[in-house]
C-alpha cells in the first residue's frame, strides 16, 4: 500500500525496523527538550501529515520500551487518525512514572499502526439472539 504523506520535520520518514514488524516508529520534534512531570501529559508533535486510503485508518500506540522502562504511554491508547484527517499528526504522551521524563528532538515515542476498518450499520431491535454467555460482564466467564 502507497500511502502519501508530508514530513515537515528534519528526521527521516517512519520505516518498518524489521520486514515482519506492524508499526512505524513516529519521532518526536521539538526545538528544545520537553520534560514530562509524573502524571503530566502533553501532545508531542511529529511533523507528519498523512492521507489515508478510504476505509483504514492509523492507530498510535505505546513503544512497549518507553512503557516498560520509564512508565510513558499514550493516553488514548490507541488514538486514531482517520482517512479524511489531514492535520499533523500528534501523539498524546503521559508520564504515569514518579520520575520526569525527558524527550528530546528525535526521539522515538509512540508507534504507528495501519489498520483496516469497516463501518457498522445499526438496526434497531427488540431483542438479541440469546447465548451461553448472555449478559455475563466483566470476569463473567471465571477468567
Amino acid at each position: 500500500m502507497k500511502i502519501k504523506i508530508i514530513n515537515t520535520s528534519h528526521h527521516d520518514l517512519p520505516q518498518y525496523e524489521t520486514k515482519d514488524s506492524a508499526g512505524l516508529d513516529l519521532k518526536a520534534v521539538c526545538e528544545e527538550p520537553i520534560i514530562l512531570k509524573p502524571l503530566e501529559r502533553q501532545i508531542i508533535k511529529t511533523g507528519l501529515h498523512i492521507a489515508l486510503p478510504t476505509g483504514y485508518e492509523a492507530q498510535i500506540r505505546p513503544r512497549s520500551g518507553l512503557a516498560a522502562k520509564h512508565g510513558i504511554s499514550v493516553l488514548n491508547s490507541p488514538g486514531t487518525i482517520d482517512a479524511d484527517y489531514r492535520g499533523e499528526i500528534g501523539v498524546i504522551l503521559v508520564n504515569l512514572s514518579q520520575d520526569d521524563f525527558e524527550i528530546t528532538d528525535g526521539m522515538r515515542v509512540a508507534q504507528m499502526v495501519i489498520a483496516k476498518f469497516e463501518q457498522a450499520e445499526f438496526i434497531e431491535v427488540e431483542e438479541l439472539d440469546e447465548t451461553e454467555r448472555g449478559e455475563g460482564g466483566f470476569g463473567s466467564t471465571g477468567h
